[in-house]
């Protein structure tokens, strides 16, 4: 067994691509390795910004032999059909054998393939990765047309100890090629020279003595923990930020974190910008004191080791940073002498879509949805008046200043800060600390592992500004198709689903949807019922199947959902409900009780359908036989009424529980009793008596839709 090393060395890769180009260079020749039927023990992929790598070991130095039958015409068929036969098989006439089947006589060629050198596989497969590498985006220099994300400069592939020679290139394009040889360079700066190696080991220990550590995993692993000890020496906490960490790690070959700090005069700008500032623009990592307070410092990572440790490279950094700071600071300063309220008229020159509006039409519709919504909070939570009418005033201000840190010169500068740069403004200004929240909540939750809002103001204006774009996109017919999903609608979606099951809101969402049409005001008395009803029905569909896909996130069944949502209109009332119905369901399930409990429901519901009856009367004490049946009356009657309470007050698990108890009464029932007894009033009333106890179960759940 033999192994193989491949190395693409090139100018630098963006460190946005390097990850997925490794995982592509590793699938794209493995998938070559084994469609020609070459198997190894394992493959390995690498990336520095210069260079991808792939190593794979166990490989055969062959390819197996190849024996393959193939069928020709009969053997009495015209000459040309015969000849054009043996010309594919690369076969003669005497090299042929003759079989008899029901229809005649065939001519069959065995047709013997030998094994091909692995060596020459990876070479034809080397250069079909080269021409056909999935960059996201590529570029071609010259006339050429060979296309790579950066320059290509060589090309590194030995298999077995040997170098795979060859010269890699395409017919059309004669003049562009490249040798394949066992040499490479490294670091850029500290080792630039040109080295051969022998495999992947001696490759390895090589590029660490020329200064490059080829694993990222070991580059992120030593930035981390280096930058650890660089704040702890200043009795500092780094603060984490492992998609920062992946990306630096993919800007250099060397790493060398080093210490700088900034004016602590620039802390008096809000945290968020400060950290936006040195994250994105520059790539350092910020630490905190012990108070949890951002330090005045920042690490960033030199691709060098300097030689006076480091001191001209942070202070090179440090006076760019405190450009960019001063910047950041200047637009703070100015945008304080301006309220958020005197900003609103600005929103009227941001068009929001140009079927939905301006952002300032938006503004409107939040400010109207969100009292809405916070009244419907207050009533459902029993706040005393003055609490509630409270409620409704803060969420109207909070929507109407929501989007009015849009156009401040910070989040002009500074896109991501939106929303956080509003709370700042608002509580500078004198508004409210619930207020101030929602302004900055109101985005949330971003994705799945996005924090969910909590506090009711916060929630009623989060939940009117995505109500407001789904309701929106949904009247002029911009819906998400397979896919795409352009305005995230997908996302604002699960948005207003965690908003209202995770904080426990028994919200009527067919009802709020509506409301939100009724923002709009796009619809004459006469048309209003029909267009409401219209978006109502489509957005409840697509809560639906956002839901399921939220469930089935979490693991539960589809089958549990589908049981669950059969309820008319259980799905366009109360999410919560439903929420706890579909998990009380699925634990309920887990247990011996819910499967045998399934068992026997589907048993009595396949006796039902077969008795040919269309209606059941109440079962009847007096008809009753046996003790069986009695048992399983008294439950029928006695506990199906114990399970309405407890589904009139959401306890799902006890009604499961109740639920649990019929699992003995109908075990027994049909192990002791003929249901098809000879007397037809006997048999009647079992049928009944069986109806009632299904029509108890399905007041929990449709049982009949639950797999098993």
């Amino acid at each position: 067994m033999a192994e193989l090393l491949i190395e693409l060395f090139s100018e630098e890769i963006p460190a946005r691509m390097q990850a997925k180009a490794a995982e592509d260079l590793k699938s794209l020749m493995t998938d070559a390795l084994k469609a020609a039927g070459l198997t190894f023990e394992a493959a390995d992929a690498y990336a520095t910004p210069r260079r991808l790598v792939l190593t794979v070991t166990g490989l055969p130095t062959v390819t197996p032999d190849v024996s393959e039958e193939r069928r020709g015409p009969r053997a009495d068929a015209p000459e040309k059909a015969i000849e054009g036969f043996l010309k594919g098989a690369g076969v003669t006439l005497e090299q042929c054998e003759k079989r008899e089947d029901p229809k005649g006589t065939f001519l069959y060629a065995v047709i013997e393939k030998k094994g091909q050198k692995t060596a020459q596989v990876v070479f034809m497969a080397l250069l079909r990765v080269l021409y056909e590498f999935p960059w996201p985006k590529s570029q071609r220099w010259g006339n050429s047309k060979f296309r790579w994300v950066r320059p290509l400069r060589s090309v590194l592939a030995i298999f077995d100890g040997k170098v795979i020679g060859g010269r890699l290139g395409s017919a059309d394009d004669p003049e562009f090629f490249f040798e394949i040889g066992n040499t490479t360079c490294g670091h850029r700066f500290m080792a630039p020279e040109m080295f051969a190696v022998a495999d992947f080991a001696d490759y390895k220990d090589k590029l660490l003595a020329h200064k490059v550590m080829l694993d990222p995993a070991d580059r992120m692993a030593l930035i981390e923990d280096a930058a650890k000890s660089l704040a702890a020496d200043k009795g500092l906490t780094l603060v984490e930020d492992k998609g920062l960490l992946a990306e630096v790690a993919g800007l250099v070959e060397w790493p060398v974190p080093l210490m700088g700090g900034f004016d602590p005069a620039f802390l008096d700008v809000p945290e968020e910008v400060l950290i936006q500032t040195m994250r994105k623009d520059q790539k350092y990592f910020v630490a905190r004191d012990a108070a949890g307070k951002l330090a005045p410092v920042f690490i960033t990572v030199a691709n060098i080791v300097p030689s006076d440790g480091g001191q001209m490279v942070a202070a090179g950094n440090e006076r760019v940073l405190t450009a960019r700071l001063s910047d950041a600071k200047f637009f703070w300063e100015t945008d304080l002498k301006v309220t958020l309220e005197s900003r609103l008229p600005k929103l009227e020159e941001i068009v929001f879509h140009a079927k939905l509006g301006t952002v300032a039409d938006r503004v409107e519709r939040m400010e109207k949805l969100a009292g809405s919504l916070a009244e419907t909070i207050g009533f459902n939570k029993k706040l005393p008046d003055a609490e509630r009418e409270k409620l409704i005033v803060d969420a109207k201000r909070a929507a109407r200043l929501a989007k009015a840190d849009l156009v401040s010169g910070m989040v002009g500068e500074f896109p991501e800060v939106q929303g956080a740069m509003g709370r700042y403004y608002a509580l500078c200004q004198g508004e409210s600390a619930a207020v101030a929240d929602a302004i900055k909540e109101h985005y949330s939750p971003l994705g799945p592992n996005d924090a969910c809002p909590t506090e009711d103001v916060s929630v009623a204006v989060a939940l009117a500004e995505k109500l407001d774009t789904l309701v929106g996109f949904f009247l002029i017919d911009e819906k998400p198709t397979g896919s795409k999903d352009p305005y995230a609608l997908r996302r604002a979606a699960l948005g207003v689903i965690r908003l209202i099951t995770e904080n426990d809101h028994k919200i009527h969402l067919g009802n709020i949807i509506e409301t939100a049409v009724d923002a709009y005001g796009w619809t004459k008395s006469g048309e209003i019922s029909d267009l409401k009803s219209s978006v109502r029905t489509q957005l409840v569909a697509f809560f639906q199947d956002r839901l399921s896909h939220q469930f089935k996130d979490e693991g539960i069944r589809h089958d549990l959902v589908s049981a669950s949502m059969i309820f008319g209109t259980e799905f366009d009332s109360i999410l919560t409900r439903l929420k706890k119905r579909v998990e009380a369901l699925r634990d309920f399930l887990a247990t011996d009780d819910g499967v045998n409990l399934l068992a026997g429901y589907k048993r009595a519901a396949n006796i039902i359908a077969k008795s040919g009856k269309d209606a059941f009367a109440e079962p009847t004490a007096d008809l009753l036989q046996m003790d069986e049946e009695r048992a399983l009356f008294d439950k029928a009657v006695n506990e199906g009424a114990a399970v309405n309470a407890a589904l009139e007050t959401e306890d799902f698990e006890g009604a499961m529980k109740i639920l649990a108890g019929f699992r003995k009464p109908i075990d027994a029932f049909f192990d002791a009793v003929l249901v098809n007894a000879d007397d037809e009033a006997v048999r009647d009333n079992r049928y009944a008596l069986l109806h009632s106890f299904k029509n108890a179960v399905d007041r929990v759940a449709d049982f009949s839709l639950i797999e098993g």
